[in-house]
């Protein structure tokens, strides 16, 4: 689901700590951008390499740094050597397979999200890793591709819209997971109406792929069940302060986004037994379907059956029939024929068999 295994062979017989970028290259070159703010100033640089953005951190602002694509290790070894980062972690950024994890160090705090985006076009979900670095004064952020859930939070800065020019990293940081968890509702949302829409094909006209439709919201929803379970032990250490990088007053926040990730599990929760009480209507109206085909052959059949008998004994040819010489016994075995024929049916509809 996460792409475990993909191109992970790449990896075979190297020590720990290798720096291998394992999975899809989504962005044909990285992307470097470094913003830099305290509550009076504002910075931003945007280039194709660190050498050209200059100092990376200063003591008195908060700096974020935002790497779209993980393609290019030399960059991630640069930003390793830049904030003091142990090779294991590098290792696991590059690594696009990772569960969400958090991992508290003596000098950061590495956070592993996933980040879901909607296709409208297909309506399936696309599942990338977010990888985020929290230091004393600084965020490095890195995504496979460009994406747009960030933007609320770069126009928050920019316009000095709320707290976040007032606080510290630790406040980034929670900005920045609390718009991944904001897109889930989004595209619970997208998912929420496109169910009901299967739901009414359901009940109306089910066709030949609604069988497949379910099953493809059922894989689309685990996508976001499995990229927002392991969210509640994450933001659970978060919100216990266990690093001095957070700070109290920040506590507060996390704890809201846990509340939201609580919201999204029981939005979740109900989607799959929706899912599952949609194929077991699927599987009863195909089944109904089938018994009523086979109602109507077996009435058909069972209708036949005396014109059969009826039609077989004089079709034998006997010379000795003394039926076969009557001027009109044709007609009156036609006669017979409809005449068993319609108090058949007659007997099924008093039954209520047709």
């Amino acid at each position: 689901m996460f792409g475990f295994g993909f191109k992970r062979s790449r990896k075979a017989g190297l020590p720990p700590g290798s720096l291998v970028h394992i999975g899809e290259q989504k962005e044909k070159k990285a992307k470097i951008s470094l913003v830099r703010y305290n509550e009076e100033d504002l910075q931003e640089w945007s280039a194709d390499s660190l050498e050209e953005m200059g100092p990376l951190r200063e003591k008195s602002s908060v700096s974020w740094l935002n790497i779209d694509g993980l393609h290019e290790v030399d960059i991630l070894r640069e930003v390793g050597e830049a904030f003091d980062v142990h090779n294991l972690v590098l290792e696991d950024i590059l690594d696009t397979g990772q569960r969400p994890k958090i991992e508290v160090h003596e000098d950061h705090i590495y956070i592993v999200l996933r980040m879901l985006d909607l296709d409208p076009a297909t309506g399936e979900i696309n599942n990338e890793q977010l990888s985020l670095l929290l230091g004393e004064d600084y965020v490095v952020s890195f995504q496979e591709r460009e994406s747009e859930v960030f933007d609320t939070v770069r126009e928050r800065i920019r316009t000095r819209r709320g707290r976040i020019r007032k606080r510290r990293a630790d406040y980034l940081a929670y900005a920045l997971i609390d718009a991944v968890v904001d897109n889930y509702f989004s595209i619970l949302e997208e998912l929420g109406t496109r169910i009901e829409s299967l739901e009414d094909e359901l009940m109306n006209d089910p066709g030949s792929d609604t069988l497949q439709r379910i099953h493809f919201f059922k894989r689309e929803i685990i996508k976001v069940r499995r990229a927002v379970w392991p969210l509640r032990k994450l933001l659970g250490i978060l919100e216990k302060k266990e690093s001095d990088f957070i700070r109290e007053e920040t506590t507060l926040f996390f704890r809201d986004v846990n509340d939201h990730v609580i919201q999204i599990v029981d939005t979740v929760e109900p989607f799959r037994e929706i899912l599952a009480g949609l194929l077991d209507i699927y599987l009863s109206t195909m089944s109904n379907r089938m018994n009523e085909v086979m109602k109507t052959l077996t009435i058909i059949a069972t209708i036949f059956i005396p014109l059969t008998f009826i039609a077989g004994i004089y079709g034998m040819n006997f010379q000795h029939m003394p039926e076969l010489t009557w001027h009109g016994g044709y007609y009156l075995i036609l006669g017979v024929m409809f005449a068993l024929a319609a108090i058949m049916v007659i007997f099924f509809k008093r039954k209520k068999w047709l």
